[in-house]
């Protein structure tokens, strides 16, 4: 039994001498000092020995014991100091290399555009209202004039889902829509930003864009209060030099409509290219409420009166940084869009 003893501690050391994993060194603990180890399995044969035997055995077997234990001790202490330092010199960093920026994140100019007008209407005491994408033909268009045999409707050529379901064209459905839920309570003084859609394509149109659409209903409201109140947003906008110029036009939904235009933001209304050497920049449409849309939506006309005005925020946005491609908008391209 002497014999199987030193056998057992002289496989055990060599066997350990050669492992250099952790996983292989516990099951070398097991094979020898497990509860079905060898060492074990010796132990128990103590009870075939004889009286004066079985001290001597156990004292060489708890010896062993322990010179397994100290060296399965010593080997897993060098395994773990040497799987540290491989680990420690493939994670090596090299302090001296130029660190990794992180690009900032930065709002879009049509945000930051949007957001500008809203804050300006906030101010004036406006109300910020929105409707769904997916309109129907009645909100987008007879609602407001424009019955399904109109001409008008040409200069919106739309996205149709069903011959009733559409995209919507314009965010006016929202002022009908206001209207309908608060008539015949007064005063409405909206703003209605939003994304509308028509087959539009070039370096001045997308088939989709955003629109912001402003809409006052009240007593004695007249085509003064509606100049006055989109003088004050181009001086706020473009500044208190920037002039603007009302020209007659026509909307199906308003009457009398006209066309708004700011003195040239490039040349300050001397005349330039980008101006065509007029001097005269046009941004958006307006007009006093057209009675049938007031009385659509609720209200009587003969008792309260109206303005209504819609702007484009790509056209806003070109006009305020000088963009000269309504394209650039919407490439997400980096070079572009980091100058904001």
């Amino acid at each position: 039994m002497q014999g199987k003893l030193k056998n057992i501690l002289s496989e055990a050391q060599q066997e350990l001498s050669q492992i250099d994993n952790l996983e292989e060194l516990n099951d070398i603990r097991v094979r020898f000092l497990g509860k079905k180890g060898q060492l074990t399995g010796v132990l128990r044969g103590m009870g075939t020995l004889s009286a004066g035997e079985r001290p001597v055995i156990g004292r060489l077997a708890n010896d062993v014991r322990s010179q397994i234990e100290d060296i399965l001790e010593r080997r897993t202490a060098e395994i773990k100091e040497k799987h540290k330092i491989v680990q420690l010199e493939s994670e090596r960093i090299d302090v001296t290399l130029p660190g990794t920026s992180f690009m900032m994140g930065r709002r879009h100019p049509l945000s930051i555009v949007q957001e500008e007008i809203e804050e300006i209407f906030l101010g004036m005491g406006y109300a910020i209202e929105e409707g769904p994408e997916i309109e129907t033909d009645f909100y987008n268009f007879e609602a407001l004039n424009l019955p399904k045999d109109h001409p008008a409707r040409d200069m919106q050529d739309s996205f149709y889902i069903n011959p009733e379901v559409l995209l919507r064209t314009q965010t006016s459905p929202v002022q009908v829509r206001t209207m309908e839920r608060t008539a015949p309570g007064l005063p409405v003084r909206i703003i209605a930003p939003g994304r509308v859609y028509r087959r539009d394509d070039d370096a001045t149109h997308s088939p989709m864009f955003n629109q912001v659409e402003g809409l006052v209903v009240d007593r004695r409201v007249t085509l003064a209060d509606l100049k006055g109140t989109l003088q004050v947003f181009v001086e706020k906008m473009f500044g208190p030099a920037t002039k603007t110029r009302f020209r007659t036009s026509f909307f199906p939904f308003t009457e009398p409509s006209a066309e708004v235009d700011i003195s040239c933001v490039m040349c300050g209304g001397q005349g330039c290219r980008v101006c065509s050497h007029s001097g005269w920049l046009e941004i958006l449409g307006c007009g006093m409420v057209h009675p049938r849309v007031l009385e659509v939506s609720g209200y009587n006309p003969e008792e309260v009166t109206g303005f209504a005005f819609g702007m484009g925020i790509e056209r806003i946005t070109m006009l305020k940084y000088g963009i000269d491609d309504l394209r650039l908008l919407f490439e997400n391209d980096l070079r572009f869009l980091a100058q904001f």
